[in-house]
């Protein structure tokens, strides 16, 4: 097979590329008694009244009990799915207001914000256009037809924000939408970005590879742990007694997990080694458990790269897998750079691997939060692969290097072979495929607009699959519903062969005052060396201003204040962080913090960010 370097380092290392506290809202219906009314009657009439009383209950209940055992009978679904529906409403959470305190005396119904969805193809995207066959295993079993799997219980996501209640930033790009790295608002007032600290991270070699620092995509997690929880961590005593401290857990290329003081830099504990290349952001589970789940993004003198679950207590590994998968039609590469999502309600983890398998692992999670004790048993594991029409080992290779979005029962994820999918969660088939043309890194973020959900992605440019020389590269909205394409604004991009051009990033979806607009990097756009931060209208794909610099592969962030006034921050190839006005494009302030590139993507608490370098440096900075 051919091997790609996703790095700007000519030195670095060869890459296969192919891809609820409790919160409950109860819903308390109070019924009024009836007010009693005194009447004086003859013990006669009592009588008579008792009797026809009596005679009136029996036939009632008789009436009911019919009725109940016809519905026990003919609509038990209808029935059991009612009392689904009243469950699921009793599990249904409060919403924490970012910077905002509610008052501890208001409880608010939550408003539904689930949007009608129901997905399906149309000529143009219907899977077999691009997809020759896919195949389903359950428990080591490979299914004869993929028609007869259906899940134990459905997965079903609600919408992006409400992903997770723990305070902090869990997943890359923030939840299962993909739409939002940071939390809380950053207040800033002179938009002045201020070096506050810095950590050293290091390198790993493997064979002819080195990896340094931070990579693509690279994005740290953040977690302002409960001291409930700190109690039973292998934290600092510093750290456990600090009650406002936001834990900064960033997996780097060099085999190591650190975990940092969001506003000093200060170590909370020793780093963890595992021994891997980290390239992907990891991501910490949703219910607030103390659990990671990172995945390798190349092997290593430890051997095959696969999939962490790590207790973060003690940072003990509790489940590895992933590795040398049969299942997979890449043969042996089983490298993981997408990011996980966990279904709460299944405790049913969820991870696209560039082998082109997604699993779906059923963890049997126990978790005593007082007694300080944690445990998985992972039972029924799920895995689905594909192959597609333009699959080989030459090119438009199999697999998932991105991180899926999810919508109810729906995941959408790219690939390395051209297509972007979207697979039903629940009877593992394909509804609609699109064509993305070339090699795909670019998550795609999910964004609710009129209430129809849409979705943005770009593809990347790989050299030699459409062109030696340039390439046009799309920034498309497609209907998440169909499949269809709605406009894409183009770019004709060149490329390295190992450090390619067009979108590596993450398309980020403006909010609040930049709801009109997108943004995104798009890389070597006039020559190798050049790439711009292009800021695109949603109605239409027009372009309503661009930031030239040198290119990169970082994702965008759009951070705001509490007035919903928002800024765009972003990294480029030669070492600077640049913010933005996210509706002029305005250039603030800049700030050099690397020699070399940064890759990574950062991510945002309040008004501190964090972000990696390849020069081996994490670095902290104030949004002022």
């Amino acid at each position: 097979m051919n091997q790609k370097r996703k790095t700007p380092f000519r030195e670095s290392g060869h890459k296969e590329k192919s891809a609820r506290p409790e919160h409950l809202q109860k819903a308390i219906v109070q019924e009024r008694a009836r007010k009693r009314r005194s009447f004086r009657l003859k013990p006669q009439v009592k009588i008579g009244g008792i009797i026809i009383l009596v005679l009136l209950l029996v036939l009632s209940g008789s009436m009911i009990f019919l009725s109940g055992k016809k519905a026990g009978s003919g609509n038990a679904r209808e029935v059991l799915s009612a009392k689904a529906e009243e469950t699921k409403v009793e599990k249904t959470k409060v919403k924490k207001t970012k910077g905002k305190k509610k008052s501890k005396d208001i409880v608010e119904m939550k408003e539904s914000k689930e949007i009608p969805f129901e997905p399906h193809c149309v000529d143009s995207t219907r899977p077999e256009n691009l997809i020759s066959y896919t195949n389903i295993e359950v428990d080591g079993n490979i299914l004869e037809n993929v028609a007869d799997y259906k899940a134990d219980a459905d997965i079903s996501f609600n919408i992006g924000e409400d992903y997770t209640d723990a305070d902090g930033i869990v997943t890359f790009r923030g939840n299962s939408f993909r739409d939002n790295p940071t939390h809380g608002y950053a207040n800033m007032t002179s938009f002045k970005l201020n070096k506050l600290w810095s950590a050293d991270t290091g390198s790993l070699s493997s064979g002819s590879a080195v990896w340094t620092g931070s990579g693509w995509t690279g994005q740290p997690l953040m977690r302002k742990w409960p001291k409930e929880v700190k109690a039973h961590m292998n934290m600092t005593e510093k750290a456990k007694a600090d009650d406002e401290l936001v834990e900064v857990i960033y997996a780097c290329m060099d085999g190591y997990v650190y975990f940092l003081d969001l506003k000093t830099g200060e170590k909370t504990r020793d780093p963890l080694y595992l021994g891997y290349t980290f390239k992907g952001a990891g991501a910490l589970d949703p219910r607030g458990y103390p659990i990671m789940y990172v995945g390798a993004g190349y092997n290593s003198n430890e051997g095959t790269a696969r999939v962490f679950v790590v207790n973060l207590l003690d940072c003990s590994v509790m489940y590895t897998f992933g590795d040398n998968d049969e299942f997979s039609l890449r043969g042996s590469l089983s490298f993981f750079d997408g990011s996980a999502l966990v279904d709460v309600e299944t405790d049913t983890l969820i991870y696209p691997g560039e082998n082109g398998i997604m699993y779906l692992i059923k963890l049997n999670t126990k978790y005593d939060q007082n007694n300080g004790t944690l445990s998985i048993q992972p039972g029924k594991t799920v895995k689905w692969r594909y192959y597609g029409t333009r699959s080989s080992t030459e090119s438009f290779w199999i697999g998932m290097e991105d991180s899926a979005a999810i919508y109810k029962g729906y995941a959408f994820m790219t690939d390395n072979g051209g297509n972007l999918m979207c697979l039903n969660m629940n009877t593992l088939q394909l509804v609609w495929v699109q064509d993305t043309l070339d090699d795909s890194n670019s998550t795609p973020v999910l964004e609710i607009e009129n209430g129809h959900l849409y979705l943005y992605v770009s593809t990347s440019f790989r050299l030699g699959w459409r062109s030696y020389d340039s390439a046009t590269i799309p920034i498309w909205k497609i209907d998440a519903e169909t499949g269809e394409i709605i406009w894409h604004t183009d770019y004709e991009c060149y490329t390295d062969d190992g450090v390619s051009g067009g979108v590596q990033s993450t398309i980020a979806c403006g909010k609040n005052s930049l709801s009109d607009y997108i943004y995104v990097t798009v890389s070597k756009t006039s020559d190798n060396a050049s790439g711009v931060l292009a800021c695109l209208k949603k109605s239409d794909g027009s372009k309503a201003w661009e930031d030239s610099s040198s290119y990169a592969w970082s994702s965008p962030v759009c951070v705001y204040n509490e007035d919903g006034s928002g800024k765009v921050l972003y990294c480029n190839s030669t070492g600077d962080i640049r913010l933005l006005d996210g509706k002029t494009g305005k250039l603030e302030d800049t700030v050099s913090v690397s020699e070399g590139v940064i890759e990574a993507s950062p991510a945002v608490y309040d008004n501190y960010a964090v972000v990696g370098t390849r020069d081996c440096k994490i670095w902290g900075i104030e949004l002022q």
